[in-house]
């Protein structure tokens, strides 16, 4: 009967003392008040009125998202910025005995450093260098949280609200820098326009040129090519009288139908040669045919001797 009560309030003691630590998450045990240990994830048991657990620590990343504050640039410009902190814990030790309320101190520091970094950059700079502020911050966080058991992996400025009348004037830039752009594309427009015109014209008047030309080359070539074939036709006709036994008196004729097709032409004079011409004049056919070829003179026919009547006499 003791042994059961004896057992009884052991395992009422005992039973509370066992601890299941979940997976990223470590538990800080103290001795008496001071620290002893700190527990990973798994099974374990605290002794009974001696330890106790001081804090429980989750090791997943964690955020911060800070509201927005007022922030003053390097040419006096009053905006409010929020960021956005990633961090998570890497030192339950550090994270619980290193500072009162970590959460607190990593907002108060984002705040500072934030003023600290933007004070140093113009309200221009200040809105087209988000990436160099967040690296900055992230640095300068991760350096300074180390002690704090903390790890900053990440800043993210979440939004940047400039004042009314600097919005406003930005707003008037961007329409006056939409109504260049457009002015200066439709400029363009027409100058590639005017461009792609005159390129054509220019194209017409060059296929126009070369088409002209092309006939002309055509004409000639084709007129070059018909008195080819009179000649052609000539020379084969003369070499057909020679095959065929012609005597000069033929083949001299042919050159005088050569002479007499020269002079329908355009020409003013024609010089002959004086052998052709003797030659010519001297042929029987071309004397017979024009009556040119008979040297001899003619003078005037000579009367008969008139008869003498014996018996009127």
């Amino acid at each position: 009967m003791i042994f059961a009560i004896v057992t009884a309030i052991l395992l009422l003691i005992i039973i509370p003392n066992v601890r299941i630590v979940p997976q990223t998450t470590q538990y800080v045990i103290e001795f008496l008040g001071k620290y002893k240990t700190t527990w990973d994830a798994g099974l374990h048991i605290k002794i009974p009125f001696f330890e106790k657990i001081t804090k429980k620590i989750t090791l997943k990343e964690q955020v911060i998202d800070s509201p927005p504050q007022p922030v003053i640039t390097k040419d006096n410009v009053t905006m409010q910025i929020d960021t956005v902190v990633f961090f998570r814990i890497f030192d339950a030790k550090m994270y619980t005995y290193g500072v009162v309320n970590p959460i607190n101190a990593l907002e108060n520091l984002t705040a500072t450093t934030l003023r600290n970094i933007v004070g140093e950059l113009e309200l221009d700079g200040t809105l087209t260098s988000r990436d160099t502020i967040n690296g900055k911050m992230t640095a300068i966080l991760d350096d300074a949280t180390d002690q704090w058991g903390i790890k900053v992996t990440r800043v993210e400025l979440k939004n940047i609200i400039p004042p009314a009348e600097i919005q406003s004037a930005m707003e008037k830039q961007m329409k006056a820098e939409r109504d260049r752009r457009e002015t200066l594309l439709q400029a363009e427009g027409h100058k590639a326009a005017a461009i792609t015109r005159a390129e054509g014209d220019k194209q017409a008047m060059i296929l126009a040129a070369e088409g002209e030309r092309d006939a002309r080359i055509a004409r000639a070539e084709g007129e070059a090519k018909a008195i080819y074939l009179a000649k052609k036709a000539e020379a084969d006709g003369l070499k057909a009288l020679k095959e065929a036994g012609a005597d000069m008196s033929v083949l001299e004729l042919k050159k005088y139908e050569a002479l007499v097709e020269m002079s329908k032409g355009q020409a003013a004079k024609i010089i002959v040669p004086t052998d052709v011409v003797n030659t010519v004049t001297q042929s029987t056919v071309f004397s017979e045919t024009t009556g040119l070829g008979d040297v001899t003179p003619q003078g005037k026919t000579a009367k008969a001797p008139k008869k003498i009547d014996p018996c009127c006499d």
